[in-house]
């Protein structure tokens, strides 16, 4: 069990374990994750460039021992997504797929998925790249319409739609900003400070809003910029995350089967094989 970097080991106990041992896990009312891009851990950690980002990883669960899967994007988006690469090795498209994934999961435990990507031209469009939008970062729509683990085209949307009224998300939200946006494109610290900026007007007032709502945030990278053996941030940030910093070590097929566990779904590929995050959780308050 790895233990919090700021916590006692009685505080974890206390916090990640009900009475008979059993790890306790929460089923937030929504999830949103982001996903950034190409920045190493210490690259964004402690920047003066990513205030807002640094601001939430005080407020939640920092994981100082995260790793993308591999180089490039496309199969990092794709592990996090199925919990397999699915045989790619590089940002090619078009692709399609018929493999487990969670947005299948989750509508087939009747619950909700949708995929926000910024500057996507219409819901349900399958093109390859077109500004700033890039399909190699939107793994969900290598699935839509397969014959199996289909996903509908209104799972695949604009950030445009991504509702102002929170009650109205899914039960899980994927949203992935345009290539400026992600902190793809540009040279430092421009390309952190824009990622930062976009990730507090966007999203800051979602995280304030969850606090009330039992909802929580993911903040993760696809991968880092190759000079940290692929560490990366991830955070989760709500109320039912006791903050610290954490070092289990964790890759995109963990933090994707945690999102699984918390809703009892079913399990893509090497999620099956990967260890929940259990450590993180605060107590239910007692009856």
């Amino acid at each position: 069990m790895a233990l919090p970097l700021a916590m006692g080991a009685c505080a974890l106990s206390a916090a990640s374990t009900l009475n008979n041992g059993v790890p306790h896990l929460p089923r937030p009312d929504h999830i949103v994750l982001v996903i950034e891009e190409n920045h190493s851990y210490s690259q964004i950690i402690g920047s003066p460039d990513a205030t807002y980002i640094n601001e939430l990883a005080a407020q939640g669960a920092l994981f100082t021992q995260s790793f993308g899967a591999t180089y490039p994007s496309q199969p990092n988006y794709l592990s996090l997504f199925s919990g397999s690469t699915q045989g790619i090795t590089d940002n090619s498209c078009p692709h399609s797929f018929t493999t487990a994934n969670l947005g299948d999961a989750l509508l087939s435990a009747g619950l909700t998925f949708v995929g926000y990507s910024e500057d996507l031209p219409e819901a349900g469009s399958l093109i390859c790249s077109i500004g700033l939008y890039a399909r190699k970062h939107n793994p969900w729509v290598n699935w839509q319409d397969s014959p199996t683990h289909g996903l509908p085209a209104t799972v695949n949307v604009p950030m445009s739609s991504f509702p102002t009224d929170f009650s109205r998300l899914p039960t899980v939200s994927i949203v992935v900003p345009n290539q400026i946006n992600d902190m793809h494109h540009g040279k430092d610290p421009e390309a952190i400070q824009n990622g930062d900026r976009w990730l507090q007007e966007h999203l800051k007032s979602y995280v304030q809003w969850a606090q009330q709502h039992n909802s929580l945030l993911i903040v993760t990278w696809d991968e880092d910029n190759k000079n940290e053996h692929n560490r990366i941030v991830t955070l989760f940030i709500g109320p039912m995350v006791q903050a610290g910093r954490y070092d289990q070590k964790i890759s995109h097929h963990n933090v994707l089967r945690t999102i699984e566990d918390l809703y009892g779904l079913s399990h893509s590929g090497a999620s099956a094989d990967a260890a929940p995050i259990t450590t993180i959780w605060k107590l239910p308050p007692r009856p």
